[in-house]
Parts: structure tokens; sequence; C-alpha cells
């Protein structure tokens, strides 16, 4: 099982700062699952709701307010840089 999100901070339009419980922590850049995309994902092209996310410490996974989340495996694969949306590593 990959390491789950401990923390996250938005850094710009769909950018996020994310902490992982092994200690790691990157960028993530969420356009693609995220812009023109329909259902609870439309809020979140709103900037000031996309803002309002937070971290499910029992999912261990970003989420916001309306219940839409992403895979936390995913969000990890991407952090690593070996997955859509990735950026850089620190």
């Amino acid at each position: 099982m990959n390491p789950r999100i401990s923390g996250v901070q938005v850094l710009g339009r769909y950018l996020v700062n994310l902490s992982f419980t092994d200690g790691s922590e990157t960028t993530v850049d969420l356009t693609p699952w995220i812009e023109g995309r329909t259902g609870v994902f439309s809020a979140l092209q709103d900037p000031a709701f996309f803002s309002r996310v937070g971290v499910d410490p029992e999912a261990g996974t970003i989420v916001w307010p309306n219940g839409a989340d992403l895979d936390p495996d995913v969000l990890y694969e991407a952090a690593r840089g070996t997955g859509v949306g990735s950026r850089s590593s620190k």
C-alpha cells in the first residue's frame, strides 16, 4: 500500500502541495482530474471552492465539502512523477 496524504496546501489554480505519511512532500497539478469535469468535480473549477480542500484522515486523501475526493494511490503516483498530473518532487 502506498503512503497516504497527511497534509495539503493550495498553491494556485489546481496546484496543491501534498504531504504524505512517508515524509515526502511534492506539488501535484490536479488539472487532469478537475478541468472540464462535471458532477461533483464541476464545483472544484471555482477557485474559492477549490481552496476549501482538506484531508480526510480515515481515507488518507484530499476531499472537498461536496464529497469530491481523489484516489490517494493515483495522487501518490503523480507525486512520484510516474502518473498523470505529476510535477516536480522535492
